[in-house]
């Protein structure tokens, strides 16, 4: 119980961050940047898993979940602009 509180409160922080660094004006709750540090963090595991990275289960580390978080919000401008 107390890790998904602990992946959700990184998860918002991540989010935060990200939207931080990612210019533009992303119109996204609590609760969708909370999703979006969560996947962010999901998606930089997964890359650097591929890449060789990190070991499988390891979790990624902060910067690489951030920077997984801003390839997200970028996806996320490119479909919604569209």
């Amino acid at each position: 119980m107390f890790s998904l509180i602990g992946t959700i409160i990184v998860g918002f922080i991540v989010g935060l961050l990200a939207r931080a660094f990612k210019p533009g004006d992303d119109k996204l709750g609590i609760i969708m940047t909370s999703i979006l540090g969560i996947a962010g963090s999901l998606l930089a595991g997964w890359a650097g898993q591929k890449m060789g990275w990190y070991a499988p289960g390891d979790p990624a580390g902060w910067i690489a979940s951030i920077v997984g978080a801003i390839v997200l919000l970028l996806v996320y401008g490119m479909v919604k602009g569209k």
